[in-house]
């Protein structure tokens, strides 16, 4: 893929896949007319460069490509032979690129959330068709395969065709029994753009995109509480992002980052959302978004309230017993109770999924090198090391391992 292209898919692909879905009301049809447009544009910018709006071309020949693939389908139903498509001309393509593209995504996201399609499957769907997440990453955010996690997909697809789930933003009625699934979608859609700590992965922009959708999402849900802590804790991490690199551009952890570099306005906005999401019991986002507070008081305090946040944690672990919340909760406990008990914690998530899963090895060896256990230690990391962590992370994994 060209550079030029491979930036349009990343910086708009989502947006114009959700425009297509709104337009032609056809999941299947929009993934495979913007599969189709990004292979004419290899072709085509080949030869003539990058047009000067990217997304615009990409959005105009995968509709005339949609359009072309209903008049065949209707074609091949009557029996009748398959005209020629009239060729554009100059004109007509040069009036259609200058039509802004409808920003749907969040249409988009409430259509893949109905409660039509099984809940194991609606965050990974619109992870699919509106941040445009390959089903490799999506099951390895998941802890599952790819197989069982393309069946899902399919399956998925097929229930909202056969249910003739309506292209809209429901009515606020319908929004509870579908906005855990929305928050759910956004909380991995940011989890991809977390993860790499330069910013400069296929979905960096998943960041600013989910800073923008989670105030959307506040601002039309003022009574929801999970929602604007879900809004916080987006906020208290992205407050860290200038101060998680070092000057060579290795990966900096959280303890290890200095808090003066911390954004105070964005943390002073998830305190201010915080506030708002209490009121009763804390949901499992709320729990969430206190953890990122506590360690975002270290910019008043000086000092990281470990026993504060395993609390946090251990309340968290009773509403989400998932190996994420486990692995963090390790974490937490290597921290404020010794790195022998953090790592009876994560040997005791271990399996062939967690070996292949990047965050518990990075845990396993560190927790490692804490103890002395240097060969294993140095084995450990040589495992993650192998599971293709993004560039900053190797850096900080490497010159971890050369430390143990």
């Amino acid at each position: 893929m060209s550079a030029a292209l491979e930036r349009a898919v990343r910086e708009a692909g989502g947006r114009v896949r959700a425009a297509l879905a709104a337009r032609f009301r056809d999941l299947d049809l929009a993934e495979e007319a913007f599969a189709e447009a990004c292979l004419a544009a290899l072709s085509a910018w080949s030869e003539t460069g990058p047009p000067r709006d990217p997304a615009a071309w990409l959005y105009t020949a995968a509709s005339r490509r949609a359009l072309d693939l209903i008049r065949r389908a209707r074609v091949r139903a009557g029996l009748r032979p398959d005209p020629v498509a009239p060729v554009p001309t100059p004109e007509e393509i040069a009036a259609e690129a200058d039509q802004p593209i409808p920003d749907e995504r969040l249409r988009l996201i409430f259509v893949c959330c109905h409660p039509a399609v099984a809940p194991d499957a609606r965050a990974a769907l619109t992870l699919r068709l509106v941040c445009g997440l390959s089903t490799a990453e999506i099951a390895a955010a998941f802890l599952t395969t790819e197989p069982t996690l393309a069946q899902r997909l399919v399956r998925a697809k097929r229930k909202i065709s056969e249910a003739g789930v309506p292209f809209e933003v429901p009515g606020r009625d319908a929004w509870p029994e579908r906005m855990d699934a929305v928050l759910s979608t956004l909380e991995v859609a940011y989890a991809k753009a977390y993860e790499d700590a330069a910013g400069v992965g296929a979905h960096a922009e998943f960041a600013g995109e989910v800073l923008r959708l989670s105030a959307l999402l506040a601002d039309l849900a003022p009574e929801d509480r999970e929602v604007h802590a879900f809004a916080a804790l987006v906020r208290f991490a992205e407050a860290r992002r200038p101060a998680r690199l070092d000057e060579t551009g290795a990966m900096l952890p959280l303890d290890e980052q200095d808090a003066a570099l911390w954004d105070a306005r964005l943390i002073g906005e998830g305190e201010a959302l915080l506030r708002r999401a209490t009121g009763g019991p804390p949901g499992p986002r709320a729990l969430q978004a206190a953890i990122h507070a506590a360690h975002c008081s270290r910019l008043r305090t000086g000092v990281t309230p470990w026993p504060d946040i395993l609390a946090l944690y251990d309340a968290l672990l009773k509403l989400r017993p998932d190996p994420v919340v486990r692995l963090n909760r390790a974490v937490a406990l290597a921290e404020a109770a010794g790195p022998q008990a953090g790592l009876a914690e994560v040997e005791a998530l271990g399996g062939a999924q967690a070996e292949r899963w990047l965050p518990w090895r990075a845990a396993q060896a560190h927790l490692l090198a804490r103890l002395g256990l240097s060969d294993q230690a140095r084995a450990a990391f040589d495992a993650a090391l192998a599971l293709d962590p993004a560039p900053a992370e190797r850096l900080y994994l490497e010159r971890r391992r050369a430390l143990a």
